[in-house]
C-alpha cells in the first residue's frame, strides 16, 4: 500500500511539474526612465506584488510557474549601475509558487501587468519600476538651471530676442537657423529614436534592428543642435526601452518644443523598395497605401513594445489629444518636412519626392510641427549596409538640421506660455 501511495504521489508531482508554466525569457531594460524586468512565456502567468520596507524591497509571487534557468539568471542580468534595483533573487517561496525579490536603491513606484501575445513575443509578464519623481520635470529644471529658462515665457520676462525676419533670408543667410524665438528662449527641437527596448521595430536582412539606428542618428543630430547658437535638442529616447507613442508627444509638450522629429527607418515585404522619406499626419486618411501601412505598423508599437491599458493615465496629456485645433500645425509640418525631404536628397535617393500623410499616433502634437522622416529602407541589403555606415549616418542628421535650419528662416517660432501641468 505504502508503495501504491508512493507511486501516486510521484505521479503527481510529476504532472504538476509537466502543467507548470516554464518562462523562455527573462530580460531587463535599465534606464533613467523607468527599469523594466520582462518574463516571456507560453501561457499567462498568475502572480500577485507587495512592496517591503527598511530596506526597499518589491515582492513578486508568481504560481505555477517553473523555476527554470531564464529565471535563475535573471540576477546577473542587472548591472551595477542600474538606477533604481539594487539586486534581483528568485527562489521557492512554497510548493508551486516562485518568488521574485527585488532589492531597489531607492523608494520607487511600481507597476506589474501581463500582456497578450504580440509580434514575435509570446504571454509577457511586465514589470516596471518608475522614480517617484517624473525625469522629465528633472530635465526642466537642469535646463532652467542652465539658464535656460523652461516656464512661463513672456516678452516682458525674458531677455530681449535677436531680430526674426518674417520673410525667408536674404542672399547670404541661406540655412541660417534665424535667430532664437520671440521671447529670447532657445529653439528647442524634440528628437524621438524611433521604436526601443521590448520593441526593436523593422529587422535589416544582416541582422540590424531598427532601434539601434534610429537612437545613432538621433544622438548624431542632437549633438548638431546643441552646436548652433540659439539651439538645442532633447532626446525623447537616450538609450535602449520603450517609450508609448502618447508619452513621446506629451514628453515634447511638456518641453515646449518648436519641433518634434521621430526618426524611422522604414521596411517593406519586397526587398528593392529603397529611399528616404518624410511624412506628416494626416486627418483625412493616408495618401498612399504606403503611408497606410507604414502607419499602421508604426502605431503597433505600443503593441510590441507593451503598454499597460490600466495604467494611470495622464490628463493633460488626454486634454491635448482632444484638441482638434490641427489644422495650422499640419500645414507648418508640410513646410516643415519639404524643407527637410529636399535636403535628404542630397544624402540618399528618395522614395517619393512630395511629404506623404497618415494617420501617425506619435505625430498627433496639435501645437508643435511634427514629422516622422524614414532614413532608408532598412530592408533593403543595400541601405541596411548604408544605414549602418557611420559617415551616412553623419551625413543624414546633417541634411535634417540644414532642413529645419531652412524651416525657420523663413517660418520663425513664436514665443510659447507654458500649458499649467497637472
Amino acid at each position: 500500500m505504502l508503495r501504491a501511495f508512493g507511486l501516486s504521489l510521484l505521479v503527481a508531482c510529476s504532472s504538476l511539474a509537466e502543467a507548470a508554466v516554464s518562462v523562455s525569457a527573462a530580460r531587463v531594460w535599465p534606464a533613467a526612465e523607468y527599469t523594466r524586468i520582462t518574463l516571456e512565456s507560453s501561457q499567462p502567468i498568475r502572480h500577485s506584488m507587495l512592496m517591503l520596507k527598511e530596506p526597499e524591497r518589491l515582492v513578486l509571487d508568481m504560481e505555477g510557474v517553473q523555476l527554470g534557468d531564464a529565471l535563475k539568471s535573471l540576477g546577473s542580468r542587472i548591472q551595477p549601475d542600474d538606477p533604481y534595483i539594487r539586486q534581483v533573487r528568485v527562489a521557492y517561496f512554497k510548493p508551486n509558487v516562485v518568488r521574485l525579490v527585488v532589492d531597489l536603491k531607492a523608494e520607487v513606484r511600481p507597476s506589474v501587468f501581463a500582456l497578450t501575445p504580440a509580434g514575435d513575443y509570446q504571454h509577457r509578464l511586465v514589470l516596471d519600476i518608475h522614480p517617484l519623481q517624473d525625469p522629465m520635470l528633472a530635465l526642466l529644471q537642469e535646463l532652467e538651471q542652465a539658464g535656460q529658462p523652461a516656464g512661463t515665457v513672456t516678452a516682458e520676462s525674458a531677455p530681449a530676442a535677436t531680430s526674426v525676419p518674417a520673410q525667408p533670408p536674404a542672399a547670404g543667410r541661406e540655412g541660417a537657423a534665424g535667430g532664437t524665438p520671440q521671447g529670447g528662449r532657445p529653439i528647442t527641437v524634440a528628437i524621438d529614436a524611433g521604436h526601443g527596448g521590448e520593441d526593436p521595430g523593422a529587422r535589416g536582412p544582416a541582422g540590424t534592428l531598427e532601434k539601434n539606428i534610429t537612437l545613432s542618428i538621433a544622438r548624431k543630430l542632437k549633438a548638431r543642435i546643441d552646436a548652433e547658437p540659439g539651439m538645442r535638442a532633447v532626446l525623447i529616447r537616450d538609450g535602449d526601452y520603450f517609450i508609448p507613442l502618447q508619452v513621446r508627444v506629451g514628453k515634447a509638450r511638456k518641453l515646449q518644443a518648436d519641433l518634434f522629429i521621430s526618426i524611422h527607418a522604414d521596411a517593406y515585404t519586397r526587398p528593392e523598395a529603397r529611399g528616404s522619406s518624410v511624412f506628416a499626419l494626416s486627418e483625412r486618411g493616408a495618401t498612399s497605401a504606403m503611408a497606410r501601412l507604414l502607419a499602421q505598423r508604426e502605431n503597433a508599437s505600443d503593441l510590441i513594445g507593451g503598454v499597460s491599458l490600466g495604467g494611470v493615465k495622464d490628463p493633460y496629456l488626454a486634454r491635448t489629444l482632444l484638441d482638434l485645433s490641427q489644422t495650422a500645425t499640419i500645414s507648418d509640418s508640410l513646410r516643415l518636412g519639404e524643407a527637410v525631404l529636399g535636403q535628404m536628397g542630397e544624402v540618399n535617393t528618395l522614395h517619393k519626392h512630395s511629404v506623404e500623410q497618415a494617420g501617425f499616433a506619435v505625430l498627433k502634437s496639435p501645437d508643435i510641427p511634427s514629422i516622422l522622416v524614414e532614413t532608408a529602407f532598412i530592408s533593403n541589403p543595400e541601405e541596411e549596409r548604408k544605414l549602418n555606415d557611420p559617415d551616412f549616418q553623419n551625413r543624414m542628421a546633417d541634411a535634417l538640421l540644414t532642413g529645419v535650419k531652412r524651416y525657420f528662416a523663413a517660418n520663425p517660432p513664436l514665443a510659447k506660455t507654458r500649458v499649467a501641468q497637472q
